[in-house]
């Protein structure tokens, strides 16, 4: 039976400050908007095995020479081993389905690795906003929003997105908070929420990625509900585990 006791909910805006949110209680939600963490939630909703995310250029350049597929990227450049970089548009199912993709980029991967001494670290976007509250709601321990932010940097859309997420959580009775990162990303989702894609314009991410002519995907990152699968990190590797309906 589940504890009645409300459970403790933070939101650390960047990994700068992380090992001031870190316990290893924690259910740890990393939120990299642009671009990582909603390309994983994609490339699992197009049927990809499993991701293996790696925090360094040189860990993803060995995989490569090892034999694996590589999706790497860095400040938004392709590297020159890569297969293809970091949109969610390159997950596609006829690139992921069924294959094991080797995943580096610039802020998301480090945080997986970074928050990996946890009881669980999941992937949250937009994209499976929904899907992470239920199941986060339905388990019994304290929960982190972890926005991965631009090289420790505070992150708009990240925050922003931890507002979403934390104001379902809040909304369900189940948690209590006493920090400011909460209640202040939760005032940011309420000013975005209203039009979410012209609020994602003010962006400085997007300003990086139109400078580069990757903002394509800006409006398919901040769509709501993409997917019902939760990415989550287990041994060294990303599987997913469904809230709802079967997937494509």
């Amino acid at each position: 039976m589940m504890n009645t006791k409300k459970r403790r909910l933070e939101v650390c805006i960047t990994p700068a400050i992380y090992d001031k949110h870190a316990h290893d209680e924690n259910l740890v939600v990393v939120i990299d908007v642009l671009r990582a963490t909603s390309s994983i939630c994609t490339a699992f909703a197009n049927g990809v095995d499993r991701i293996i995310p790696v925090a360094t250029v040189e860990e993803a350049r060995q995989k490569k020479e090892a034999g694996y597929i590589v999706a790497s990227e860095r400040d938004g450049y392709v590297l020159d081993f890569a297969d293809f970089g970091n949109s969610p548009f390159n997950f596609s199912a006829d690139k992921v389905k069924g294959k094991q993709i080797v995943y580096s980029t610039t802020n998301g991967t480090r945080c997986i690795h970074m928050a990996s001494h946890s009881q669980e670290v999941l992937i949250g976007s937009f994209l499976n906003l929904s899907a992470l509250a239920k199941y986060l709601i339905a388990q019994d321990a304290p929960v982190l929003l972890f926005c991965a932010s631009w090289k420790d940097r505070f992150s708009l859309e990240d925050t922003v997105c931890a507002g979403a997420l934390a104001e379902l959580l809040l909304n369900s009775g189940q948690f209590e908070s006493i920090c400011d990162a909460v209640t202040a990303s939760v005032d940011l989702w309420s000013l975005a929420k209203t039009n979410l894609n012209s609020y994602s314009l003010k962006t400085a991410q997007k300003g990086r990625l139109a400078s580069k002519g990757l903002d394509d995907c800006m409006e398919f990152c901040h769509q709501l509900d993409f997917t019902n699968l939760i990415p989550y990190y287990t041994n060294g590797t990303l599987l997913a585990k469904s809230m709802g309906h079967s997937e494509k």
